[in-house]
């Protein structure tokens, strides 16, 4: 990873409100931890070490390989990716409404 000056966009993990959502009585607190130790195969102690951005970059990559493995995560991912979108889709939008 380099530090150089060009514009990178902003690392985030890809979230999408879902109404089936439901957290449950209980919370995790390694969670992303795991999910990094599953994709990385650094045990807990080498991710704690790593810096914030070697570490978001690990989780973000881990959440998407994760979810890319089935039909509702590419869902999910796609679901993402449009909620991102601050542009319309003008070409879509023409052949849509045939303007």
């Amino acid at each position: 990873m380099d530090s150089g000056s060009e514009a990178r966009p902003k690392l985030a993990i890809p979230f999408y409100p879902d109404e089936q959502d439901e957290k449950g009585h209980y919370t995790t607190y390694t969670a992303e931890l795991k999910i990094i130790a599953d994709y990385s195969r650094l045990n807990f102690l080498q991710i704690e070490d790593l810096g914030l951005i070697e570490y978001m970059v690990y989780l973000r990559d881990a959440v998407i390989y994760n979810c890319n493995q089935s039909e509702k995560g590419r869902e999910y991912l796609e679901n993402c990716w449009i909620l991102e979108q601050k542009k319309p889709d003008r070409k879509m939008l023409r052949e849509k409404f045939q303007k």
